[in-house]
């Protein structure tokens, strides 16, 4: 159930740490608030703060959440991971398109979490108890590397090098049109779009610095295969960047723009394009120190099928003008 926020700051709020106020008004947990407002779910006067802003009188607060009624116990849930790797301290898994990481609003026991917890159980007391292990996310329709930690050590360890990131990530991503030049950056600032709190949006010049590296693998004639590193890690970053400068990823559900779609002159590819069901990004590999012995590794995995699938049928009928 999605909870609005809709509060005006007063006299006695003067001076209030946003986080404190939040948590003082809608009978949350400071920590909780803290979430929300790093989350960018809310804005003050229209623009996103940190959880340590000092409010002022007739400061406005606003946003929305989705509230759960209570965290209820999670449960293990026997469903096959694809495991790249495993030691006591963290797992490697391959993500698969169409898996949600954790539980939250409409879904509940067939998530990654719950497959988790039925291999490793232990999973179940490290870290916040509503996504045990959970030290980083990939979106439901994105396939690729995701790192979970097996102890508490590991989750500190995990999110600390996270939240300064200190990791590397590489993603493919099959997008419309060619990009201007082979390689580049998109340097923005990226917040939720005010008037639909569920996108994110980099065009209004307000919230978080965003840094997405780009690179050209193949162009076809209207189509892109792009490896793309983050310099910064926002929701839905790639996806934003991409659609914002003109080259939405094929088949994003909230990002790709049916007249996009509509616009492919090939019917066949057209049609292939409708039916994908989900973004044709996928995250390659994943670098980071590891939690125990400090060395640098990195994890890889290959393209999905249904993005090999989508490749081949632009091979036959959009012909390639630039290829490895």
């Amino acid at each position: 159930m999605e909870e609005k926020i809709d509060l005006t700051a007063t006299g006695r709020d003067a001076a209030a740490r946003l986080d404190v106020f939040m948590a003082k008004h809608l009978g949350l947990g400071r920590s909780h608030a803290a979430r929300l407002i790093e989350q960018g779910h809310v804005l003050v006067d229209g623009t996103r703060k940190r959880p340590s802003f000092k409010l002022k009188a007739g400061m406005r607060v606003q946003g929305a959440w989705e509230k759960q009624e209570e965290i209820q116990e999670l449960t293990a849930a026997e469903i096959p991971l694809d495991i790249l790797y495993e030691d006591p301290w963290i797992v490697v898994i391959n993500k698969p398109a169409g898996m949600t990481v954790h539980p939250g609003a409409g879904t509940t026991g067939d998530t990654l979490v719950n497959a988790l917890l039925a291999r490793y159980p232990e999973i179940g007391a490290v870290g916040d108890p509503g996504r045990p292990g959970i030290v980083h996310r990939l979106d439901k329709l994105t396939s690729g590397v995701m790192i979970v930690a097996r102890n508490t050590e590991a989750h500190a360890v995990l999110s600390t090098a996270f939240k300064a990131h200190e990791h590397r990530r590489e993603y493919l991503a099959v997008c419309y049109g060619c990009m201007p030049q082979k390689s580049g950056t998109i340097e923005t600032f990226m917040q939720r779009n005010p008037k639909d709190r569920k996108r994110m949006t980099s065009r209004s010049g307000e919230g978080r610095r965003a840094i997405t590296h780009w690179e050209v693998l193949i162009e076809w004639k209207e189509f892109s295969l792009l490896r793309l590193t983050l310099g910064t890690g926002r929701t839905h970053q790639i996806r934003v960047h991409l659609s914002d400068a003109g080259h939405p990823v094929a088949g994003d559900p909230v990002y790709g723009g049916r007249r996009r779609v509509n616009a492919v002159a090939d019917t066949r590819i057209r049609a292939h394009v409708k039916g994908l069901g989900r973004q044709m990004l996928h995250a390659a590999v994943l670098g980071i120190r590891h939690p125990g012995t400090g060395e640098f590794i990195e994890f890889m995995c290959d393209m999905p099928e249904d993005m090999k699938t989508f490749m081949a049928v632009l091979d036959k009928f959009d012909v390639p003008s630039l290829t490895p």
